[in-house]
């Protein structure tokens, strides 16, 4: 029997993300979960290679009026306490951070990153991030980083962009799942999107897409490995 990886998502889907992907690639059974629809998480079995919770629409603060998150916050802790791989894409990044103390919401500045967006590393672990990369985005709330996590990485607009607990929980603001047809479906989901403050306009989008894509891929990929494999 393969070795299962948890990926919990916030919407129906298609699911044809880097992350699947790497699960069809390296063995991994991709274990899809959508608790939105009322499915539920099971707990940490010794198939669980790790988890992986995505992004999507939901406050990571609104347990109150969308309870099934709290079905995810359980799964969050339970993985964590078996010492297992975690990995928080954008919404699920913030719900690591609210999870552990952190304030998750929207920052008093308004802006969005909806595009792909510069990244660069605080320095406080080369590894992770060697230098600067543009990462796909589209988000307008945050984390702050919580009390026992490293802060890996920020952006011109938001400081906090990825943090990391211990050797192998990670939160990233950014979407490094994203291929270029998710994104392109991402494109035309809503156009008032394009209204907002800090978005890019779609043509520059589009040029920062095919500029950046690929190297965006080979660090997801890199990174990947070295969370549920080395």
């Amino acid at each position: 029997m393969p070795k299962r990886i948890l990926l919990v998502r916030h919407n129906a889907g298609p699911y044809d993300d880097r992350v699947t992907n790497f699960c069809a690639l390296n063995g991994f059974a991709a274990d899809i979960r959508a608790p939105f629809r009322g499915e539920k998480l099971g707990g940490v079995t010794d198939d669980l290679a790790g988890m992986v919770v995505y992004g999507g629409p939901y406050n990571a603060d609104a347990a109150d009026t969308t309870p099934f998150l709290n079905e995810e916050y359980r799964m969050i802790g339970a993985v964590m306490d078996a010492g297992l791989p975690l990995l928080g894409l954008c919404q699920g990044a913030q719900m690591i951070a609210y999870h552990l103390g952190a304030f998750a919401g929207a920052p008093d500045h308004g802006l969005h990153e909806f595009g792909y967006y510069e990244v660069e590393p605080t320095g406080a672990d080369p590894d992770f991030l060697p230098g600067p990369l543009h990462f796909t985005q589209w988000h307008f709330h945050t984390f702050d980083i919580p009390k026992e996590a490293i802060h890996l990485a920020r952006s011109a607009a938001f400081e906090n962009q990825a943090f990391r607990v211990g050797k192998n929980v990670y939160g990233l603001q950014f979407h490094p799942e994203q291929t270029v047809e998710g994104f392109r479906r991402w494109q035309n989901i809503d156009p008032a999107s394009y209204t907002r403050p800090g978005v890019q306009t779609r043509d520059r989008q589009t040029a920062l897409m095919h500029e950046h894509d690929a190297a965006q891929a080979m660090w997801f990929y890199s990174f990947l490995g070295q969370l549920f494999v080395a």
